[in-house]
């Protein structure tokens, strides 16, 4: 079955071109022009993944993916932002609020595609060793990308899955942030260290006490300490 690929934009020209882009490269593209429909097409459809723009008339994108986080139907769903190139702070809230990467607009609809791929692959993919992951009281189920923290499930995007899976892979070993936005992320040049920072601030807040276990190296990255 073909992945479907919700795309939340109130500009007709931007939904034809991308979903002439979807099809093209193997997708079923879903349309909504504002954000109560896009909430609607969320929970009845369950897409692969969500393109969501920030603009939106009714209820915005900002609000949109809070929304989305809080409902355990949709709280996995990979979402990528659309946002003006000069609206920092909007990015940096919409990656707060727990969407799992970003693209400015003028964009090319080509590189989207790129991110959209790529996010599904990580949402889809798992390392080869070890099929279980233990640090402290949080266990993971990596091939059923579940997270649980003394027997109760902890719900994490697909991002912050990775994330946390890969520092728990390489525990002990400083993660450059560079590094973590390539191999989290699949940035090829890495230049927004920012969006690592995000991640790792709403990860550590899902987690509660598990986050002891999560150092920051300052003027570095990040690493996951050894168990206690």
């Amino acid at each position: 079955m073909k992945p479907k690929i919700l795309i939340v934009d109130d500009e007709p020209d931007a939904l034809e071109v991308l979903g002439f882009k979807l099809r093209e490269s193997g997708y079923v593209p879903l349309f909504a022009k504002d954000g109560t429909r896009a909430l609607t097409i969320a929970r009845d459809e369950r897409p692969a993944l969500i393109v969501l723009d920030l603009m939106l008339p009714e209820v915005d994108g900002l609000e949109v993916c809070k929304i989305l986080r809080r409902d355990p139907n949709t709280a996995s769903i990979p979402v990528i932002m659309l946002t003006a190139r000069a609206a920092e702070m909007d990015r940096v809230l919409g990656l707060e609020l727990g969407a799992d990467d970003y693209v400015t607009k003028p964009f090319s609809p080509r590189e989207l595609v790129l991110r959209i791929k790529k996010l599904l692959t990580r949402a889809a993919t798992t390392e080869d060793a070890g099929a279980h992951l233990r640090l402290g009281e949080l266990d993971i189920d990596v091939p059923r990308h579940q997270v649980t923290i003394s027997g109760q499930p902890l719900v994490l995007t697909a991002t912050e899955f990775k994330l946390l899976e890969i520092l728990i892979r390489r525990r002990g070993r400083v993660q450059s942030r560079d590094r973590l936005l390539q191999d989290v992320w699949g940035y090829e040049n890495p230049i927004d260290s920012r969006t690592v920072d995000t991640h790792m601030r709403r990860l550590r807040e899902k987690l509660g006490d598990v986050a002891r276990y999560l150092e920051t190296v300052r003027g570095v990255g990040y690493r996951c300490l050894a168990e206690e």
